[in-house]
């Protein structure tokens, strides 16, 4: 197998400020094993991804993965890092619930994402099954993406979309259910109509129903 061939090597630990004895994989080339590693993991699932597809795919060395990572719960967690660190864990600010909803759903890195999508429902099998994959992908990327999600219903809640002693973690938990639900049982991932159309259906009605009736005669429209 031929070395890599990115134009970003991998770098000796001795040109970075870290210093240390390792070799680094940084950059782009970082971001194509990365790459890989999610390509993989969406082939052939958690527990049949090994370093040595990974290092196939990326063109690189599986001493090289090993330098960087150690093991492959590591390896797969920045894989997902690299997928859903991005927009979809901010808040859209869009002025209503219906927009905010269905503005972090739908931005790169949310519940319509194919890539992440299919990434979720790959690692969904083991995670009962791994509690330290488990715990590392709670803290690093479920939590954050359910604080930015909780943020959106708290802001609705001061518009006065929503009641002032709604249960905000069953509402927040409503999108995300019923999507990974419908993408587990038919394989393919809710793209935006359906998506809109279980805000406008299911999520923003149940918001509705925490509104008392002087609630909703103060509440602004929220469309």
């Amino acid at each position: 197998m031929s070395g890599p061939s990115s134009t970003t090597p991998d770098v000796p630990a001795s040109a970075h400020p870290h210093g240390g004895s390792r070799p680094r994989v940084v950059g782009e080339r970082e971001t194509e094993i990365l790459r890989a590693a999610v390509d993989v993991l969406r082939d052939v699932g958690y527990d049949r991804l090994t370093f040595d597809a990974v290092a196939a795919a990326a063109r690189a060395s599986k001493a090289t993965l090993y330098r960087r990572w150690p093991n492959k719960r590591e390896l797969v967690v920045d894989a997902v890092g690299l997928l859903v660190g991005c927009p979809a864990e901010r808040d859209p600010n869009t002025g209503s619930l219906r927009g905010d909803l269905i503005g972090q759903a739908c931005a790169d890195g949310g519940l319509d994402d194919a890539v992440v999508s299919e990434t979720w429902a790959a690692l969904l099998p083991v995670i009962h099954r791994d509690p330290e994959l488990a715990t590392e992908l709670h803290a690093r990327f479920i939590a954050p993406k359910t604080d930015a999600a909780r943020v959106v219903l708290r802001n609705a809640q001061q518009r006065g979309e929503l009641g002032p002693d709604a249960d905000l973690e069953t509402l927040l938990s409503i999108l995300p259910a019923l999507s990974i639900h419908e993408a587990m049982l038919s394989g393919k991932r809710p793209g935006p109509e359906r998506i809109t159309q279980l805000v406008d259906t299911v999520v923003l009605p149940a918001c509705a129903a925490t509104l008392s009736r002087s609630d909703r005669a103060a509440a602004r429209p929220g469309r």
